[in-house]
């Protein structure tokens, strides 16, 4: 089968199509044929030497990618979830090597769930880990409660364009930060107020959160803290939530902490079942073909993506 393998950590002419063996499945896995696969800020990091690097360095061949959606062709022995021809999606071993940047993959069936026949494979592989960062996040880590007023950092991205519609079907107020260029488009998700961060300084403009997501790092972490009424929560995604800015966060009454989301079928249902009755959408800002898998990460790689990357194969 084609795959592209990582040839070394560095820039995106590492990405490499090669002939690679076709996956041997386990008794617990289904052979997936992919058909679309999303690109995420944790897939550059990683091919550039940074992200989940650190974790799958010995591992050969590295075969990046979490995300897909396709169709399962064959099941293992214990299988009993999925038959062949089912459509299927979900996040594939993360955090760990997915392998997912293939015509084939191998998947845990515990990390996968029906694809709803309305909804794209496209659609469907952009609400994986995007959309499974938000669902934990904000229901698991943060249990977020209606009339919590919730802050949103970059609101128009992957996993904020997710955070705003769940965290709406909460019941929470929403404030998201966003490019003014992208403040109908947060708006159309839900949210109820929209900040540019270029015009604006937003802890100016914020008081009295009951909770944060930051997708950023850096000093927006202390400056959220400004945002927060006492015993509010932030969740961190990018590593900048060090054990240092945990404890200033205590020392403040707050509750910081960095989050690493997980694969997990049983949330996959559940975001199955949220772009099944439209509570929930994809957006994809932009399709590439397999062979411009660079392109893609370029694309990521920018920080300007409205919603998702998506590429086909």
């Amino acid at each position: 089968m084609k795959a592209i393998v990582l040839k070394e950590f560095g820039g995106t002419e590492n990405l490499v199509i090669d002939e690679t063996p076709l996956p041997e499945i386990k008794d617990n896995e289904v052979l997936v044929r992919v058909k679309a696969i999303s690109i995420n800020p944790v897939d550059v990091k990683t091919r550039s030497g940074k992200g989940l690097a650190g974790r799958i360095k010995d591992q050969h061949p590295i075969i990046l990618g979490w995300d897909i959606s396709g169709t399962v062709t064959e099941t293992g022995t214990n299988v009993t979830a999925f038959k062949r021809g089912d459509e299927v999606f979900g996040m594939v071993n993360f955090p760990g090597l997915g392998n997912a940047y293939a015509e084939y993959v191998a998947a845990p069936v515990t990390h996968l769930a029906l694809k709803p026949s309305g909804i794209s494979h496209e659609e469907a592989a952009g609400a994986t880990l995007a959309a499974l960062t938000a669902l934990q996040g904000l229901t698991q880590k943060a249990k977020i409660k209606e009339g919590f007023r919730v802050l949103i950092h970059s609101a128009a991205g992957g996993v904020g364009h997710f955070a705003v519609q769940i965290a709406k079907r909460l019941g929470a107020y929403v404030i998201g930060t966003a490019s003014e260029a992208n403040r109908d488009f947060v708006l159309s998700l839900g949210a109820d107020e929209h900040i540019d961060y270029k015009a604006h300084r937003f802890e100016d403009l914020v008081k009295e959160v009951d909770f944060v997501l930051d997708t950023i790092g850096g000093d927006n972490i202390d400056r959220s803290f400004l945002t927060m009424k006492k015993g509010a929560t932030i969740i961190s995604i990018p590593s900048g939530l060090n054990a240092e800015i945990t404890e200033k966060a205590e020392a403040l009454g707050l509750n910081g902490f960095f989050f690493l989301v997980e694969s997990n079928g049983e949330d996959m249902k559940e975001i199955a079942g949220l772009l099944e009755d439209g509570s929930i959408r994809s957006h994809i800002s932009k399709v590439f073909s397999f062979q411009e898998m660079g392109e893609a990460h370029l694309q990521v790689e920018s920080g300007s993506t409205r919603g998702k990357v998506i590429v086909t194969i």
